[in-house]
């Protein structure tokens, strides 16, 4: 029971700190967000929200097995520094329009979080591979931001 509740709250965390910040934007997605330029091989609006509570899940699945067997330090300082920048993103582009900065900070990011895989990696190969749909899915978005930034300056 102690382990299921440690995977629960893993996840329940991830999920938790992901959304937080798109809970402040949600009136920019239909004001601002509307008005931009965006191109025309965008995902629709309605998958996002799917594919980050996927993502989300995998990233609290991969945290709870770095830290089954006792509190992992190192992994969770970067992991954490990660997921700040994740949350981050989220506020530079949506909640202050801030397309260029928000293309610097996913670029750093998506560096963030391969070390994380990487450090992952080290400990535990399937926590790592837990996190190979989530660079997947920020390095589709870090095209995304470059043509969305390029459409609208």
């Amino acid at each position: 029971m102690k382990i299921f509740l440690l995977c629960l709250g893993c996840i329940i965390l991830c999920n938790f700190l992901g959304s937080l910040p798109a809970l402040t934007t949600i009136p920019e997605l239909s004001n601002w967000y509307t008005t931009i330029n965006k191109p025309s091989w965008q995902p629709p609006s309605w998958l996002f929200g799917p594919v980050w509570t996927i993502l989300f899940t995998l990233m609290g699945i991969a945290l709870y097995i770095i830290n089954k067997n006792g509190f992992a330090k190192k992994e969770n300082l970067v992991f954490g520094v990660q997921m700040v920048f994740n949350m981050l993103w989220t506020l530079l582009f949506f909640k202050w329009h801030l397309m260029g900065w928000a293309l610097v900070e996913i670029v750093i990011l998506l560096a963030l979080i391969i070390f994380t895989i990487f450090i992952f990696y080290k400990k535990n190969k399937v926590a790592a591979y837990l996190l190979v749909p989530y660079v997947s899915w920020v390095s589709f978005a870090t095209i995304l931001n470059a043509t969305i930034w390029y459409l609208n300056s």
